[in-house]
């Protein structure tokens, strides 16, 4: 009877499953880490070591996670966790934006209030309460996708302590004359009744009609009529796309150096444009006929008189350098109460304000016969009117990219209202220069940043809201004197410090100053500021709020990391109150990442029906898929996300999970305190293959030090498929299996792939967080390794003992370039049937006298290598399938000769010379003994 050789060979054991079951077993995770305090515990095991610092930026307290949110804090959870393994102590102290518009929205929806019905208290109270639960909904969604931080001491923006940092630093902005009230056009949205910053504004394209429009000469200063012979029929024409605004024209704008035709048509009509867009205009108004009769300067026209084609009043000709020739007519409509240039220029020429459109959208009697409708229904209205007095040249439908509010989504308009603003002019340049010295990944960013700093106007800092912070200014009752001073700031901060900014709303103006507060004007009586900050001044606070304040920080800090929406954002908040409190940016790298798309690069959407939520992929997939897809694509561009390319993911990630399973396997017998071999003793494939995990660490941590994390895994994913499981686990695996079990080939074999798993599951741990743990606490440790978890080791450095010389690297180039060659030869003798599996195949290398030396020379059992049974080098030409990699080579492939061994399933002439084991080839009766 044969015996069972199966019980000698040395069959890989593990109880790591093949089948991740991540939705199932990372939860378990969780509950260890959090037990075990891994955070703090990681955070005291690298007290000493440098700091560096991730500051989080706060996400709105207000829904579920999205895409955006897991992209950016697994982002961020990349570099904390690298950090912190890579020399540095890295804590991360997650944040929330608890304020503003956003949260008031979705509190009213969730709690069904009357805003006009409820007290500023209650509503407060209601605001505050939905923020938490949404912080505490928000919180336990991003630890379920492996981030770690300090999650039980957060900070939140509406903390006392923060509250009172922020009116802080208002009251250092104030003292250096950088807040002011003015009146100004201001992006205003009418649906929720408040001004917006420019970073609150979205565009989208909207259909609209641009319509050409005659305002009639009155006075000419006696320059046009000489040329025309009178001004009967003498027009100025303006061009807007905002029909509704034309009760606010006061004016019309011209630029002095522009030259202006007077174009004469075939009604008699003669109209005064912009010499470059006369033909333009003309054409919009369907006009083939008309000649110029003359043409004067655009200095030539101020100050004439028009009259207005709708209103009872006179529109005035002025000069202004904002007029340009991109689109129009040169003439421009010019409404100061609806927009920044107007107001501008009309200021400068003491035309006095008006703005015939309040809060709620609704025309004001300064719109005369239009008064008391919605702005945009008193567009068709006004139309009708400039037909009637035949005013209307011309009218096309375009689709015009217009603002939107970012939260409501509604149309918003410009309308000077009285807002505090933030002085940007004196910020400028020192913010500029700030930027240049910031590292911006992308590049890009740079310019972007600065450019937007340089163009921007300044910053509207006050909302028409209760919930927030409030702006801590008096205002005395007698004169309208505002009073803000170091001492009124002191007591509103301490008082914020105590009992957070309720107090404003809950006390009156007396109970928090003190009595002897004086104004100029000898008054002791004072009101209190009723508008709160921009949320985008509660962010930009941060940098002094929260790492200035918590221990453990510092600034400025190492790195910024959000969307790259955040240019006009948070980053640009933060960079303005460091700028103007402190003289310096508040960071050193500002990193941004692309937004979410589908397949197909479209915007995610509910509306679309493409949208994907976090949740579905954490139930199919878990979390280090999720992990796995940001770690997979180049964040820095738009990332797109499908249910085939986390289905393609999810193969990826089994594959280095098999990897590391087959690793697993073969350790069960291995103890790395006794069985490791000594690198000189190895033979040189172990060699070889420590080799290439040195280029793959160094690949690594060039990666993760440049935040290019895209690239760790690609090449993490091509070490385990390409160098590991397609060449040098299949290689070693005849020795893992059938050698020796303590003899040096399979203990050298064992080593090798002992050091490659510990290297290799510590650079896996900032992606795949929990995969690496489960690696970890299931493979064998030597001495020095922390067991408790993977986070607490250190990142592998490349090892220069390692490395191999230029011959050594060329050799093994070329050697691998042979397998490859052989393994499509015995391709083919397969689908030829001459042998069915490649331990059948005997193996003939015709080559040239150089190739056969090299290959007979290599030091290799080519045999081996190929995983055939015979292989033999001849030098000379022969019969074969040719090389893709040596000119001249040719490989013949034909079935072996000799008998199967039972137990390596070699052919060999040496099975049945040992009488006791008759089945089994020499080596492995040896080995059976």
């Amino acid at each position: 009877m044969s015996q069972d050789y199966n019980q000698t060979i040395n069959l890989p054991k593990t109880d790591f499953p093949m089948r991740a079951g991540l939705p199932k077993r990372e939860p378990d995770f969780l509950t260890g880490w959090e037990k075990d305090d891994l955070y703090q515990t990681l955070m005291q095991k690298n007290e000493g070591k440098p700091l560096f610092v991730l500051h989080d930026g706060p996400p709105y307290a207000n829904g579920n996670l999205h895409m955006g949110h897991a992209l950016n804090k697994i982002l961020k959870d990349f570099i904390v966790r690298y950090k912190n393994m890579a020399g540095f102590q890295a804590p991360y102290i997650p944040g929330w934006d608890t304020h503003g518009l956003p949260i008031e929205r979705q509190a009213i929806k969730a709690y069904g209030m009357d805003r006009d019905k409820v007290s500023t208290a209650e509503f407060r109270s209601k605001c505050e309460e939905f923020a938490q639960a949404h912080v505490d909904t928000q919180r336990t969604q991003f630890k379920r996708l492996g981030v770690i931080g300090e999650w039980d001491r957060p900070y939140l923006t509406l903390t006392h302590d923060y509250e009172a940092s922020q009116i802080e630093i208002f009251g250092e902005m104030a003292k250096k004359g950088y807040i002011y009230k003015g009146l100004k056009p201001v992006y205003w949205c009418p649906h929720d009744e408040t001004a917006l910053a420019e970073a609150e504004i979205e565009y989208q394209d909207e259909p609209c009609s641009s319509i050409y429009v005659k305002f009639h000469v009155t006075d000419d200063k006696g320059k046009i009529s000489p040329i025309t012979g009178g001004l009967d029929h003498v027009y100025f024409v303006i061009w807007t796309t905002t029909t509704w605004t034309l009760p606010g024209n006061l004016a019309i704008s011209v630029n002095p150096a522009f030259a202006y035709d007077l174009v004469k048509v075939p009604s008699g009509d003669i109209y005064v444009l912009a010499k470059e867009l006369a033909a333009a205009v003309m054409k919009a108004a369907g006009i083939d006929s008309y000649e110029v009769v003359g043409t004067l300067m655009g200095s030539d026209l101020e100050m004439m008189r028009t009259k207005h084609p709708v209103m009872d009043r006179e529109s005035v000709i002025l000069c202004g350098d904002h007029v340009t020739l991109d689109a129009g007519t040169g003439c421009v409509h010019t409404a100061p109460g609806f927009g920044a240039d107007d107001f501008v220029v009309c200021q400068k020429y003491d035309i006095p304000i008006i703005v015939p459109v309040d809060g709620r959208g609704i025309t004001t009697k300064d719109a005369g016969k239009y008064a008391g409708m919605y702005y945009e229904k008193s567009t068709p209205v006004i139309l009708e009117d400039l037909k009637a007095c035949h005013a209307l040249l011309a009218i096309e439908n375009i689709v015009h990219s217009y603002p939107h509010c970012w939260r409501c989504k509604n149309p918003i308009i410009f309308r000077a209202t009285e807002q505090w603003f933030c002085s940007i002019d004196a910020l400028k340049d020192d913010a500029v220069k700030a930027c240049a010295g910031i590292k911006w990944i992308p590049a890009w960013g740079e310019e972007r940043m600065t450019s937007m700093i340089r163009e921007r106007s300044d910053w509207c800092i006050s909302r028409q809201r209760v919930w927030g912070v409030p702006i801590p200014i008096f205002t005395c009752k007698k004169c309208g004197k505002p009073l803000v001073s170091e001492q009124t700031i002191r007591l509103v901060a301490d008082l914020f410090r105590e009992k957070g900014s309720n107090a404003w709303f809950e006390l009156d103006a007396s109970e928090i100053l003190p009595a002897d507060v004086t104004c100029e004007c000898g008054s002791h009586e004072f009101e209190k500021e009723t508008d709160t900050m921009d949320v985008w001044f509660d962010s930009g606070s941060s940098w002094r709020a929260v790492i200035e304040n918590r221990e453990g920080q510092q600034t400025p800090v190492d790195v910024y990391l959000e969307g790259n929406d955040q240019y006009r954002g948070w980053f640009q908040s933060s960079m303005l109150t460091s700028i103007a409190t402190q003289g310096k940016a508040p960071y050193k790298t500002v990193i941004t990442h692309g937004m979410i798309v589908d397949e197909e690069r479209q915007k995610m959407s509910k509306s679309l029906g493409n949208g994907i939520a976090p949740d579905d992929i954490l139930n199919q997939y878990g979390a280090d898929v999720m992990r796995l897809w940001v770690a997979s694509a180049d964040y820095r561009q738009d990332m797109r996300i499908s249910k085939d390319m986390l289905k393609h993911l999810s193969q990826n990630y089994l594959k280095i999970r098999n990897t590391a399973r087959y690793i697993l396997g073969n350790l069960s017998d291995f103890d790395p305190a006794k069985d490791q071999i000594a690198y000189a003793d190895m033979p040189e494939l172990d060699k070889w293959a420590l080799m290439k995990l040195s280029e793959l660490t160094a690949k690594v941590r060039a990666g993760y030090d440049a935040y290019e994390f895209h690239t760790v895994f690609h090449a993490i994913h091509n070490f385990c498929v390409v160098d590991m499981s397609n060449f040098y686990l299949d290689v070693i695996k005849d020795r893992l299996y059938c050698d020796d079990t303590t003899g040096l080939s399979r203990r050298s074999a064992q080593t090798a792939m002992y050091l490659i798993l510990n290297a290799l599951v510590r650079m896996l741990s900032p992606i795949l967080c929990f995969t690496a743990d489960e690696i970890w606490q299931a493979m064998p440790h030597g001495e020095g390794d922390d067991t408790r978890n993977v986070a607490y080791n250190d990142m592998p450095s490349a090892c220069d003992a390692y490395t191999f010389d230029e011959a050594g690297m060329a050799k093994w180039s070329k050697l691998t370039a042979f397998r490859d060659d052989v393994n499509k030869a015995l391709e083919g003798a397969r689908n030829e049937k001459v042998i069915g599996k490649p331990l059948e195949a005997s193996v003939t290398i015709y080559a040239s006298e150089e190739d056969a030396k090299m290959l007979s020379g290599c030091g290799q059992d080519l045999a081996d290598l190929c995983i055939v049974s015979e292989l033999k080098v001849v030098s000379g030409e022969g019969e074969g399938m040719a090389s893709e990699y040596f000119p001249g080579l040719t490989i013949a492939v034909q079935r072996a000769a000799g008998e199967k061994c039972l137990r390596c399933w070699k052919q060999s002439h040496s099975v049945g010379t040992d009488a006791k084991h008759p089945a089994l080839c020499a080596r492995c009766a040896q080995v059976v003994g």
